[in-house]
C-alpha cells in the first residue's frame, strides 16, 4: 500500500548507430601562417557572395538610377575630359576618337580606385563581424572587391557600345583583354588589403586613400597616352601598375600602339604588390579583433 502513490520511470535507451563528428575550427596561434589558404577560402566562398550581394544592394538602395550610375559616371567625366583635354588642349590620342580614348582608360581606372578605396575601408566597415564571427578576414576586402566588378562590366559593354556609336570595332587582340583584366584585379587586390590591414591600426588611411588616388589618376595614363613621358622616366613612371594596364587595355580594344617595356614592369609591378599585400594582410591578420 505505500507505494501505491509512486510512479515508476523506465528509461529506454535505443541505439542509432555513430553520430557524426560536429564540424569544428581549431585556431591555432602557434601555427605558421600561409600566404593564402586558397582551400579555406572555398570553403567559406559562399560568405564572400552573401557579403558582396550585400554591399551591392547597399550601395544602390533608394536611388532611382541603381546600377545605371556605373554608366553615367564615366559618360560624364568622359564628356568633361574630352572637352578640356581633346578640344581645348589637343591632347594626342594616338589616331582614336579622343572620347573612346579616354573612356577606354576610364573604366579600368574606376574599377580600380573603387575597388582600393572599397577595401581599404572593409575591415573597418565590418568590424562587428571581424569581433564575433570567425572565417577568413581575407574574404571580407576580397568582397568589397567583387562588388565592383559589375561597376567594370557595366563600363565594358558602355566602351564597346561607344565604339559602335564613333563607327569603330574592337582590334583582334581584344582576346587579349581578360588577361589584362586578372592583371589589372592582382595589382587591386594587393594595393587593397594592405592598405585594409594598416587602416585597422591608423584609421588615417580611409582620409589617405580618396586623396591619393586622385592624385594618382593624373599620374596614369587615362586622359593622355603613355609616350608623352620622356623615355628617361618611363621605367620609373611604369611601376605604377595602372600604366601599362590601361595602355594594354587600349591596344587590346582600339588597337593604339603600346609600349611593351612599360606593360612588362607594371605586370611585374603587379605581381609583387599582390604578394607584399597579401603579406601584410596575413601578418596582421591576428590582431584584428584586438584593434578593431
Amino acid at each position: 500500500m505505500g507505494h501505491q502513490g509512486r510512479r515508476d520511470a523506465i528509461i529506454v535507451s535505443v541505439w542509432t548507430g555513430p553520430q557524426p563528428a560536429a564540424a569544428e575550427t581549431v585556431i591555432d596561434p602557434s601555427r605558421k601562417r600561409r600566404l593564402i589558404d586558397l582551400s579555406e577560402l572555398w570553403r567559406y566562398r559562399e560568405v564572400v557572395f552573401f557579403l558582396a550581394w550585400r554591399d551591392f544592394k547597399v550601395r544602390y538602395r533608394q536611388t532611382y538610377l541603381g546600377v545605371l550610375w556605373a554608366m553615367l559616371q564615366p559618360l560624364v567625366a568622359m564628356s568633361v575630359f574630352s572637352v578640356f583635354f581633346g578640344r581645348l588642349v589637343g591632347v594626342s590620342s594616338n589616331g582614336a576618337p579622343y572620347p573612346l580614348f579616354v573612356l577606354c582608360g576610364l573604366v579600368p581606372w574606376n574599377f580600380f580606385s573603387r575597388a582600393v578605396g572599397s577595401m581599404a575601408g572593409s575591415l573597418v566597415n565590418n568590424q562587428e563581424l571581424v569581433k564575433r564571427v570567425y572565417f577568413p578576414r581575407l574574404i571580407i576586402p576580397m568582397s568589397a572587391m567583387a562588388t565592383c566588378v559589375t561597376d567594370m562590366i557595366v563600363g565594358l559593354a558602355l566602351l564597346f557600345a561607344a565604339m559602335l556609336v564613333f563607327g569603330s570595332w574592337p582590334a583582334p587582340q581584344v582576346l587579349f583583354l581578360p588577361l589584362f583584366v586578372l592583371v589589372m584585379a592582382a595589382s587591386a587586390t594587393g594595393l587593397g588589403v594592405a592598405l585594409s590591414a594598416i587602416n585597422v591600426r591608423f584609421r588615417d588611411v580611409g582620409y589617405l586613400v580618396p586623396f591619393s588616388l586622385q592624385i594618382v589618376l593624373f599620374m596614369t595614363p587615362v586622359v593622355y597616352p603613355g609616350n608623352l613621358v620622356p623615355h628617361f622616366w618611363r621605367p620609373i613612371y611604369s611601376l605604377n601598375p595602372m600604366v601599362g594596364i590601361v595602355e594594354a587595355v587600349r591596344w587590346s580594344v582600339l588597337g593604339t600602339p603600346a609600349d611593351w617595356v612599360m606593360i612588362s614592369i607594371s605586370t611585374l609591378s603587379s605581381l609583387a604588390l599582390l604578394v607584399a599585400g597579401l603579406a601584410i594582410f596575413s601578418k596582421s591578420e591576428r590582431a584584428f579583433p584586438d584593434l578593431i
